[in-house]
């Protein structure tokens, strides 16, 4: 298949962008990596009128420790996370987790910002981000940046809550309390393949016992989704095998997966308690061995 026919718009400058974006925003696609959009146009699964290819505004390609706080600009490619010894040292949750996206070339290519407006329910960026609670930058050209927390950002099946004039232009991941345990667990037919299960942990243990728990699942929903109940369950608690197997069942009680060829609803519910059991197992291992990935200095 080939894409229908669009005008190519190439800016120089992220306010150029806003303003392309802005003449038409119902028939506007945004281009970066297009390791996503591509084959979507190639299907024609959308068909717009104008690409907006942003390759150009390198005033995007970011990664940065600001105020203890991660930003990622929106052109950054998923093989600088992975690269970056920032990310392995203090956020190392989104190093683990974009080891599993695909294969290497698509990682070279392909960009946070995409992988984020995208908004796959499968893919790993998502649910690492919703369980770090981070933050998604937007920005049009006529009400300038708004903020957007990771939870309430991805609404649907591929749908966000960027306005159509809106640019995803840059990601905010708060740092991370010491004594935190983190883990990525994922299931997949194959080396690369869309995950049928996975999940994102970060745990906190105080004095023995968890201070704060975060849990977000992918393949279990429409979108990312955390799972309030089985985080209240570990908070409070000492984590051993029967609070880890009491959050297990809630966060499988939770899940409404989609069974397609593939698997089933059931197979892809009885995969989510795996990847649940084994990413808090792992997170309480590493908290209490210690393993915090907060330095006293940014490098």
């Amino acid at each position: 298949m080939k894409p229908s026919r669009f005008d190519y718009l190439r800016p120089d400058s992220v306010d150029e962008a806003l303003r392309m974006l802005a003449e038409d925003p119902d028939e506007s696609k945004i281009l970066a990596g297009g390791q996503s959009l591509i084959p979507v146009l190639n299907f024609r699964m959308a068909s717009p009128e104008r690409l907006i290819d942003i390759n150009r505004l390198i005033d995007l390609a970011y990664l940065r420790s600001v105020d203890g706080y991660l930003q990622i600009g929106a052109l950054t490619r998923h093989a600088t996370l992975e690269k970056s010894r920032l990310i392995e040292r203090r956020w190392p949750l989104l190093k683990e987790a974009v080891h599993w996206v695909a294969h290497a070339a698509i990682r070279n290519r392909g960009t946070i910002g995409g992988s984020v407006s995208h908004a796959d329910s499968a893919a790993e960026l998502p649910v690492a981000l919703t369980a770090l609670n981070a933050t998604i930058v937007a920005r049009s050209s006529s009400r300038g940046e708004r903020c957007i927390s990771a939870q309430d950002f991805f609404v649907g099946t591929m749908t966000t809550a960027l306005e159509p004039d809106e640019l995803l232009v840059e990601v905010r991941v708060p740092p991370l309390p010491a004594g935190h345990g983190f883990a990525f667990e994922e299931i997949s037919r194959r080396n690369g393949d869309f995950g049928l299960a996975g999940s994102a942990v970060v745990l906190t243990v105080e004095q023995g016992r968890c201070s704060d728990a975060r849990i977000s699942l992918l393949g279990a929903a429409q979108t990312p989704l955390r799972v309030p109940r089985a985080e209240e369950r570990l908070t409070g608690s000492v984590i051993d095998d029967a609070a880890v197997e009491a959050a297990v069942q809630l966060a499988c009680e939770a899940s409404e997966p989609t069974g397609d060829l593939h698997g089933s609803a059931e197979y892809r519910r009885s995969l989510i308690g795996v990847v649940v059991r084994r990413a808090i197992n792992k997170a309480v291992e590493r908290a209490k061995e210690g393993r915090d990935a907060t330095p006293r200095h940014d490098h």
